[in-house]
């Protein structure tokens, strides 16, 4: 931590818990900003891996930038058709030639998008249904030039912050959209389509879930079979929420609140494909999940977009993730500790593992002073960034998944 201020400080704060009003949103797996989150992701790690493989080390890169321009469709009931592909459109920056040797960075961005598309977007055929367009370009001189230095720094000052522990509705909104887009559940439920989204609102200890999920036109072929199947995957969804609600008093659920009986499919949340991208929305990268898997409006929040950058140079990745770790262990390992904030920022050209700025901010049980807790959390940032240069090769290897 050589030139690094760290700040710990005690906040003088209800855990957010305890708070009357708590907001979070989930964006699920055929989500459209989740669908670029992902994609550029696995595209980052197909990069860094061809990159090690071949070169022996990482060099210069940031997918980061990417946009899912929405196709058009025909929904129709018992089945429709996309007229007009999705468009991903890669942007960002990469090393494509090294000492005279071509980098093949076009095949294995496509490549990695495919492979994700199969792996978790049943009715999204590539190339039929979502076609790709490169724009990834050389890296300016002075941020390449970064990879050539005796030690690695910083390609950015940014700022990056995570907490812990979960709330019962973090967790709450979290597992219901993974269950519902478990394969048990589509199994049972084939026509919910992996577009779902899920705002939690509390209010005290009362839960309401409000989810937008796409249904796939091939598996309704009436009015009445989508309402009858909304009531199911409603009920459904209500007894999983149940199970899993810990402390939560009340739970309720609304499930595609636009929809209107009697309307014909203009009433119903209909899609060929199982996400809205192929006609009611694009996607873009940075607007998804953070790295814990939610938006939580209740906390403190970095804007940086993780996925899709180079996690060795990057700190907005590095940090992001670190930062949620740190505070993951701080809670688990320290006593008295209610809540826990750390946040990290990082100045460009700098040492990934000396940040300009460290900050732990506790939330501690009444009795709990700081100056008795204090010590073991300075031992448990300091440990943080001394094993930082291991954690960002595991990130680049693809070890450390975001969900």
């Amino acid at each position: 931590m050589q030139g690094t201020k760290l700040c710990v400080e005690q906040w003088r704060i209800k855990p957010t818990e305890e708070r009357e009003l708590e907001i979070v949103e989930r964006k699920g797996l055929g989500h459209p900003d989740h669908i670029c989150d992902a994609i550029v992701e696995e595209a980052a790690v197909a990069l860094s891996r061809y990159y090690y493989r071949t070169l022996g080390h990482l060099v210069h890169f940031n997918l980061d930038k990417a946009l899912l321009a929405s196709g058009a469709s025909v929904t129709e009931l018992g089945g429709g058709r996309i007229v007009q592909p999705m468009r991903m459109i890669f942007g960002g920056r990469a090393t494509c030639e090294w000492k005279g040797r071509a980098i093949p960075v076009t095949e294995l961005i496509e490549e990695a998008a495919n492979r994700w598309l199969d792996k978790n977007l049943r009715f999204v055929e590539p190339g039929r249904d979502m076609v790709f367009q490169d724009e990834v370009r050389e890296g300016s001189p002075e941020l390449v030039d970064i990879f050539h230095r005796q030690a690695v720094g910083a390609n950015d000052t940014s700022v990056a912050t995570g907490y812990a522990p979960m709330t019962d509705t973090e967790r709450v909104v979290l597992a219901t959209e993974q269950y519902a887009n478990s394969a048990e559940f589509k199994s049972r439920f084939p026509e919910s389509g992996e577009d779902i989204k899920i705002m939690g609102i509390r209010q005290g200890r009362q839960l309401q879930l409000v989810v937008a999920m796409a249904f796939v036109d091939r598996f309704v072929d009436s009015e009445d079979v989508y309402f009858r199947q909304k009531q199911a995957i409603s009920a459904d969804l209500l007894a999983f929420a149940n199970r899993v609600k810990g402390r939560l008093q009340k739970v309720t659920i609304i499930l595609n609140a636009l929809d209107r009986p009697g309307r014909g499919i203009a009433g119903m949340y209909l899609t060929v494909s199982g996400t809205s991208a192929e006609e009611g929305d694009s996607g873009q990268v940075g607007r998804g999940n953070r790295v814990n898997g939610l938006i939580p409006f209740s906390r403190p929040l970095s804007t940086e977009a993780v996925a899709g950058k180079n996690p060795v140079s990057h700190v907005g990745k590095a940090y992001s993730v670190l930062s949620q770790q740190i505070a993951e262990t701080i809670h688990r390992e320290v006593p008295g500790v209610r809540e826990v904030y750390v946040q990290f920022c990082g100045e460009i050209g700098r040492p990934v593992d000396q940040p300009l700025v460290a900050s732990v901010a506790l939330v501690p049980h009444p009795r709990v002073r700081k100056s008795d807790i204090a010590p073991r959390v300075t031992a448990i940032v300091e440990q943080g960034l001394q094993g930082i240069y291991d954690l960002t090769h595991r990130l680049a290897l693809g070890e450390i998944p975001l969900p």
